[in-house]
């Protein structure tokens, strides 16, 4: 008898203990579930919120001369029409890089408004221009930055010889033989270090100052703005890291870029027809000036946080959100 109600006794305990497991199971799985379709609900949401966000977005591509930039913009234009997105050039009258007022206020208010055109990728030589200045909707600044004595060695050659992307057209100091090292030596205006005073003006903006050769409030804006206002600035010696991260980021605009860079032949599109490296006596003499000086901390500051957005964004670790405890919970 002791022994049937001992039977008995566990088999009531264990049916109640799966009867709790059970239960505890069931409602755990019914959490897991109405978790499952606000999660549902939320990137619906997005979803539908991301269809109208990638359709207007507008990416401004202010390049800095002689920075690799055709090779960008080439990918760009071949994957427009695959991508449905317009590229758009802004061509400036004389090759000037600066608006005037009235200028830059009709080209912020045609970007904004013109919807036709939207998504879009404008791009164009020309320094930064802030939109909010005009009350207006800030776009996604990108751009490219170059050690600044190679950018001006690539320069110097390049007007002198031309490139391969034009090789008919002929350039402003065609015939002129004489390299960079000699014309360092001989202290002509064409190599003159304040030549190098560009990619800090581009970053600085349509203020006054930007313009000064050496002034420190111009760099410490170009810095100023690099970080706050560009959405990615990369390097010309890693361009192949610059497309991908921007695939990565804007795949509305850029998917399929990295693949295409990587299987066509713009990956240097652009390369100057003769170009002479100059001598170290040469470059020390270049180093000596503040304009190098100046640049140069401008590029090792970009080259730094290229490199840790980069490390962020394709370090072998591959890193997600995702979005729990969510409260209150669905009825």
């Amino acid at each position: 008898m002791l022994k049937f109600r001992l039977g008995l006794f566990l088999t009531v305990f264990c049916t109640a203990v799966i009867a709790f497991v059970l239960q505890y199971q069931i409602l755990k799985l019914q959490d897991e579930l109405v978790k499952f379709e606000n999660l549902k609900k939320i990137e619906e949401n997005i979803i539908n919120e991301d269809v109208e966000d990638v359709d207007d977005v507008v990416v401004i591509y202010n390049r800095v001369p002689k920075t690799g930039s055709t090779s960008f913009v080439g990918v760009a234009y071949d994957l427009c029409k695959k991508n449905n997105f317009h590229v758009i050039h802004v061509n400036i009258t004389a090759n000037n890089h600066r608006l005037s007022l009235p200028n830059q206020y009709k080209l912020v208010n045609n970007i904004t408004k013109w919807s036709d055109m939207k998504p879009a990728l404008y791009h164009g030589h020309f320094a930064y221009l802030d939109f909010t200045k005009f009350s207006k909707h800030k776009p996604m600044y990108i751009n490219i930055i170059r050690k600044p004595l190679d950018r001006l060695v690539s320069y110097y050659y390049f007007l002198r010889y031309g490139d391969d992307f034009r090789p008919h057209l002929v350039r402003r100091k065609h015939g002129d033989t004489m390299t960079f090292d000699e014309c360092v030596s001989k202290s002509q205006p064409d190599c003159d270090p304040n030549n190098m005073w560009l990619q800090i003006p581009f970053f600085c903006g349509h203020t006054a100052n930007c313009l000064k050769p050496g002034n420190k409030w111009a760099l410490q804006e170009a810095k100023k703005n690099l970080i706050n206002n560009y959405l990615l600035v990369g390097v010309t010696e890693d361009i192949e890291s610059f497309i991908n991260i921007l695939e990565l980021t804007i795949p509305r605009l850029f998917i399929g870029a990295m693949d295409y860079f990587n299987h066509s032949n713009k990956s240097n599109l652009r390369k100057t027809a003769h170009k002479e490296a100059p001598t170290e006596e040469t470059v020390k003499k270049i180093q000596n000036s503040v304009v190098w000086q100046m640049e140069n901390e401008l590029y090792e500051f970009a080259l730094e946080q290229f490199n840790f957005v980069k490390k962020l964004s394709l370090g072998e670790k591959s890193q997600r959100f995702f979005f729990e405890k969510i409260r209150p919970k669905s009825s």
